[in-house]
């Protein structure tokens, strides 16, 4: 029998589906996810794809020639956006003055939005393989306050776990932040729970009682 949970694929002692809060969300998101983080424990993608609603995940390192990717770029009728600060990228909120008309008009909101999962080199790496990424604007985040991903550290300045970045888009575009609260309070319970079974120290000190 396995020890790792077939849905959050995180050992059965750690399994975060009971923090999980099902959302419908009206601004669709693409996660494109290195294989490297598939198993990985400390992983936030797997919570944000069981949340959400209109979430599809696929995993690879170069989507150039990704069908699905390809078919849902080429189909849709909506807009997508790369979240990745790059050195062309715009300010995420920038993508709200369209979005506030659509809602006035009654119209669907045109934008999804895509999320590269992994560190930061192996997301970098996975952008630059992805030539049908660079057509596509990218976007970075301005309104996030420092990320609580304690148990996961980065050496890049502002960095965000991809469950953070996709709470932070959601709620800066749908401008309704409440609605996706949830998010971060799953988020919170796997931080907790993978706490629990590390050892104490100075740089990861469990929770009070």
């Amino acid at each position: 029998m396995s020890r790792y949970c077939s849905s959050c694929h995180k050992a059965k002692a750690i399994c975060v589906c009971d923090a999980i809060t099902p959302i419908t969300n009206t601004i669709p998101v693409i996660i494109l996810q290195h294989p490297d983080e598939v198993s990985h424990p400390k992983n936030s993608a797997c919570l944000l794809a069981l949340a959400l609603e209109h979430c599809e995940r696929w995993i690879g390192e170069d989507f150039s020639e990704h069908r699905a990717l390809n078919e849902r770029l080429a189909r849709s009728q909506r807009r997508y956006a790369v979240l990745y600060p790059g050195e062309h990228a715009i300010a995420l909120s920038s993508l709200t003055k369209p979005l506030a008309s659509a809602k006035e008009s009654g119209r669907e909101i045109p934008w999804g939005i895509i999320l590269l999962d992994g560190t930061w080199k192996k997301a970098y790496k996975l952008y630059q393989l992805s030539k049908n990424l660079h057509d596509l604007p990218t976007v970075k985040i301005t309104t996030m306050p420092p990320s609580q991903y304690t148990i996961r550290k980065s050496s890049k300045l502002g960095a965000l776990s991809t469950l953070e970045a996709g709470f932070a888009a959601l709620s800066e575009l749908s401008g309704d932040r409440e609605h996706y609260q949830p998010l971060l309070t799953s988020f919170e319970a796997m931080i907790e729970r993978q706490l629990a079974f590390m050892p104490v120290s100075s740089n990861h000190p469990r929770p009070s009682e």
